[in-house]
């Protein structure tokens, strides 16, 4: 039987690499995007949904599917207002968790961050730490929490701090060794494949998939 997905972020990074892959994969039907900006020239299998993703609740009636994936993320110097920050980065995967629950949704994947805790004295980390917390309090099935390290790759926007990051972790990635390993730059290709497996084969036991199984579940389809 064919699947409906639910994408929240398609117009970022990973969320559109997500998209792409599932317009090709013949295992889904539909796939129903919720944002606050259109997306042109896609196929009649993606119906968008077009709104302030805040009030997440308004959507309550088309939130429906068989997996949700939650790419939804900002940054400091995006979204420098921290009360702002932690609604869109806490409150919008929260919502989300909510309404796939109330609406049976048993599939449920979200990406977080390395690093996440949420008795963290560090605001992001306290923030993805607590979204983790309240997402599984929600109980669904599968849930799944990827924990990538920093993701590499060319964004729509300009990031100019994160992409000066990027350059200089990738000219010391060769020192990551051991327990280092896991704070390697994330390939964002590899991020979209591994929750599109995880998706589709949930007896996997972690929960939370941190960056160093990311590749390793990429592979295994």
């Amino acid at each position: 039987m064919k699947k409906t997905a639910i994408i929240l972020g398609a117009t970022g990074l990973t969320g559109g690499l997500l998209l792409d892959l599932l317009i090709k994969d013949e295992r889904y039907q539909s796939i129903k995007l919720f944002s606050r900006s259109k997306i042109e020239g896609l196929p009649t299998k993606v119906t968008q949904y077009i709104g302030d993703l805040l009030q997440l609740d308004q959507f309550k009636l088309d939130f429906t599917a068989d997996q949700v994936f939650c790419c939804i993320g900002t940054t400091k110097s995006k979204t420098p207002n921290k009360e702002l920050y932690k609604k869109i980065d806490y409150g919008i995967p929260v919502a989300a968790a909510k309404l796939a629950k109330a609406n049976k949704i048993d599939t449920f994947l979200v990406i977080s961050a390395l690093g996440a805790n949420a008795k963290s004295s560090v605001f992001y980390n306290r923030t993805k730490g607590e979204m983790e917390r309240d997402v599984l309090k929600q109980n669904i099935e599968n849930t799944f929490i990827l924990q990538p390290s920093l993701i590499g790759g060319e964004r729509k926007e300009s990031r100019t701090l994160e992409n000066i990051g990027i350059v200089i972790f990738k000219m010391i990635q060769p020192l990551f060794i051991g327990k280092l390993k896991q704070y390697k730059i994330t390939n964002p290709k590899n991020m979209a494949q591994s929750m599109i497996n995880l998706a589709n084969n949930t007896s996997h036991e972690e929960v939370i998939i941190t960056s160093n199984d990311i590749k390793r579940i990429t592979n295994n389809n």
